[in-house]
């Protein structure tokens, strides 16, 4: 299955699939953090979304995609989406932000693509598109935490708990401010993203 995790810069689902034998890419404007150069692709994942496309990644390599993606799974910036940042949407609305990052987003929904889904925290999305398929938690998956995620699908069966746990904090949301934070808030959990390659992919 050829599988595009697109704004992946953690590689946490493009590694999960890789696992179970699948050809997956990440694709994010940023460097992975992952640690796999040879599966990510840096730049603008929009002209990759309707397959038919070819690609390097980092480590030099050149692939195709001869037709469509067999799935995409994406993670849109949520900086101007996302409820927690509610007191600046009146600004975000006035300079474009916000409704950029609509259109984002859509480009997603309209990809021509069978499977997809689109992960983000609870936000405007659900009134500016539609209410998401399901919402998620880490504590289902493994993780003692709380942080609930929007995951809009398309072909995609909802995702099933795995591994129900306690210890539930919202940790994620009490990291101190710095440089980073955006990114490690956005980092998907392993738990969820072997839930994902297992449930939505199968062994190759």
């Amino acid at each position: 299955m050829r599988v595009l995790a697109a704004c992946e810069e953690s590689q946490a689902v493009c590694k999960a699939f890789r696992a179970l034998g699948h050809e997956a890419y990440s694709c994010d404007i940023e460097p992975c953090s992952g640690g796999h150069s040879e599966w990510h692709i840096r730049g603008n994942v929009l002209p990759l979304l309707n397959g038919g496309c070819t690609f390097h990644t980092m480590d030099g390599q050149k692939h195709t995609i001869p037709g469509d993606w067999d799935m995409i799974l994406a993670f849109p910036p949520c900086t101007h989406l996302a409820a927690s940042g509610a007191r600046y949407f009146e600004q975000k609305r006035r300079d474009g932000r916000q409704q950029a990052a609509v259109e984002f987003f859509m480009q997603f929904v309209n990809a021509d693509c069978p499977r997809v889904a689109i992960e983000n925290p609870v936000g405007i999305m659900s009134t500016r598109y539609r209410k998401p398929d399901q919402i998620i938690q880490p504590w289902q998956f493994g993780h003692g935490e709380t942080k609930a995620t929007c995951l809009w699908l398309k072909g995609l069966p909802l995702l099933k708990p795995t591994n129900i746990v306690n210890g539930r904090e919202a940790r994620v949301w009490r990291m101190p401010p710095g440089p980073d934070r955006a990114r490690q808030r956005s980092k998907t959990y392993p738990g969820i993203a072997a839930a994902m390659a297992e449930q939505w992919g199968g062994t190759a």
